[in-house]
């Protein structure tokens, strides 16, 4: 039986394991009868030195973690936006705010579990900017069913606004231009 555990831990990492084992076949002069195993290490050395040139050189951050073995990758966002679907719950509507607050005249000071949900400041001109309380809803008809007070709240930010007689100001996230 076969097992990758004893080069990694003697390696330090899986990433090491190539850098090594080519180290190892020209200590031992092995790289006539490994040609075939050399040539893929320095095809692999080139192809993570260029990659890693492209992403310095171009400003990109190369990733923020580590692949998952145990789930499926997927190629880049074909836009340029954090969330690539509309939400389908009330934490994906908080994201989404969270995305286009700024853009849209907002600045978040404070999320809390309890309602209201968030509380931020609005632009109302070059020079004013006035604090609203904000609930967040999928659907602006959550509202009502969760028994929230219209006097506790400035804003309902939602992706649907199903609430034709609501009592407060709506921001329909789903109408707006992206």
């Amino acid at each position: 039986m076969y097992s990758s555990k004893p080069l990694i831990s003697r390696f330090k990492g899986w990433r090491q394991v190539p850098t090594m084992m080519q180290a190892y076949a020209e200590r031992q002069k092995l790289e006539g009868k490994w040609a075939d195993v050399m040539e893929l290490i320095r095809e692999s050395e080139t192809g993570r030195q260029t990659a890693s040139l492209v992403c310095l050189s171009n400003g990109e951050p190369r990733g923020t973690g580590r692949i998952l073995r145990d789930r499926p990758t997927y190629g880049p966002p074909m836009m340029d936006a954090g969330l690539a679907y509309g939400p389908a719950n009330e934490l994906g509507v908080v994201f989404l705010f969270g995305m286009v607050a700024r853009q849209r005249g907002f600045v978040v000071m404070r999320i809390q579990m309890g309602f209201p949900d968030c509380e931020a400041m609005r632009k109302i001109d070059e020079q004013t900017w006035q604090m609203v309380r904000i609930e967040f809803e999928h659907e602006s008809r959550n509202f009502l069913r969760h028994g929230h007070p219209p006097s506790g709240c400035d804003l309902i930010v939602c992706w649907i606004h199903n609430w034709p007689e609501c009592p407060v100001e709506v921001l329909e996230l789903s109408k707006m231009e992206w």
